[in-house]
């Protein structure tokens, strides 16, 4: 009995439909990275255990693809895992490598990584990140960079997004001032929770965390603060008067909303005080993405960490990064009807295969169509018209080339558009003209 060919849950196949689809989101992403001179790396897809463990908290761990061991010498290797994330792969090779690279150094990766979650609607596991850091540097202007790719990404796509900020300075000072300063972790992974369990069940989980009613009391305002980002600024300042880093990150989410308002930016830019991202090597400044117009979880997001590479053996070095979800991106736009309407054709042009006389001919001129810059094929067999129309249709060819025993005498070619079904006689070297 044959096999049943199946995939594992939570990872996809992508046909060659798809695969158009992917590369406008990476080709867009990577030319906006390359314009803010960022500088393309990859990494193995797996990595020492002892690399990923305790880098993305405790829920993190659990998540880990981790690697059995073969071969003669199994068990004196050291334990591996899949990659969970970029940025924590990106921290190992700056350390490994600092002598070879200038700083601040910036980045971009685009590769797969892998996370043992349950699948779900919009959450897979195995998927890829688009990522774009800068390390070396603590300058808000590279925050600032961040929001103005994030626009400048989502705009060429056509994706109305809201970019969400905030700063886990202003976190820590919120678990200072409610008197538990040793729960920030517990407070920002349940916080972050927010959207998906709603105000009581985050309360019902930070009471489970060891909080007390006052600290919750404290933290509860906070996340349901309404208003201009002015206005919720100077609440903030009240609430953490008493906390020197609180008012750091408030100092700092004011600069950087500074720079926002003279960068021209045109998506929506907000303050979310409940935004907390649960990662706990993030220091500063913290983004979020979500699109508008379609009902998915975060799109887009990141932050600021003071020493990631610190664990490695480069310490203060501080570094910010965004990621950018391909595979949510990707969904975003079927989900608008987004893609542009000729993305998916494999070429522009088809010619017809009507025996080896007019396949003579068509075979240079399809050479010189090619080096003006069309995708064009020549249909390999000699078959009826019908089938090469068919075929034409189901790759979504837009025009067929049809070539003839009139068309060969007179050097010409027979261009039809098949969305309309007007055709004309063309000069052979005058095709890439007509196409244009």
């Amino acid at each position: 009995m044959a096999q049943k060919p199946s995939i594992p849950k939570g990872t996809r196949d992508f046909g060659p439909a798809e695969m158009v689809g992917r590369n406008y989101i990476f080709n867009i992403v990577r030319s906006v990275f390359r314009k803010y001179g960022y500088q393309c790396i990859e990494t193995p897809s797996m990595e020492n255990l002892s690399t990923l463990l305790g880098k993305y908290g405790e829920e993190g761990d659990k998540l880990l693809f981790r690697i059995q061991n073969s071969g003669e010498k199994a068990a004196l290797a050291p334990e591996k895992g899949l990659r969970y994330d970029l940025t924590v792969p990106f921290a190992r090779f700056v350390v490994q490598h600092q002598n070879e690279i200038a700083f601040p150094f910036k980045r971009y990766q685009i590769q797969p990584v892998w996370r043992a979650d349950r699948p779900q609607k919009g959450r897979y596991r195995e998927f890829y990140q688009c990522d774009v850091d800068v390390i070396g540097s603590k300058s808000l202007l590279n925050e600032l960079e961040l929001v103005q790719m994030v626009d400048d990404v989502f705009g060429q796509m056509g994706i109305r997004v809201v970019i969400k900020l905030n700063n886990r300075k202003i976190l820590a000072g919120l678990a200072e001032v409610s008197g538990q300063p040793d729960k920030l972790v517990d407070i920002t992974v349940a916080i972050d929770k927010i959207d998906k369990i709603g105000l009581d069940a985050v309360k019902q989980e930070l009471t489970e965390k060891g909080l007390t009613e006052q600290a919750i009391a404290v933290i509860e305002p906070v996340l349901t603060l309404s208003g201009t980002t002015a206005e919720k600024l100077a609440r903030m300042r009240e609430l953490l008067a008493a906390s020197e880093t609180g008012l750091k990150g408030l100092e700092e989410i004011g600069t950087l909303f500074s720079l926002i308002d003279g960068a021209g930016i045109s998506q929506t830019v907000e303050l979310d005080l409940s935004l907390a991202r649960g990662l706990n090597y993030y220091t500063g400044a913290i983004f979020e993405v979500k699109a508008l117009d379609f009902a998915i979880g975060s799109i887009c997001g990141g932050g600021r960490y003071d020493d990631l590479t610190g664990i490695f053996g480069l310490p203060n070095t501080s570094g910010v990064g965004i990621s950018f979800g391909a595979d949510r991106i990707y969904d975003v736009l079927c989900g608008l009807d987004l893609f542009p309407k000729d993305a998916a054709a494999a070429a522009t042009v088809l010619f017809t295969n009507m025996g080896e006389r007019e396949v003579a001919y068509s075979v240079p001129v399809a050479a010189a169509l090619r080096k003006a810059g069309f995708a064009c094929e020549i249909y390999p067999d000699s078959a009826r018209l019908k089938k090469q129309f068919e075929y034409a249709d189901r790759k979504g060819i837009p025009y067929l080339a049809i070539v003839g025993d009139q068309e060969v005498a007179e050097g010409t070619v027979t261009l039809k558009n098949l969305a309309t079904g007007e055709q004309r006689r063309v000069a052979k070297g005058d095709l890439a003209a007509a196409l244009s």
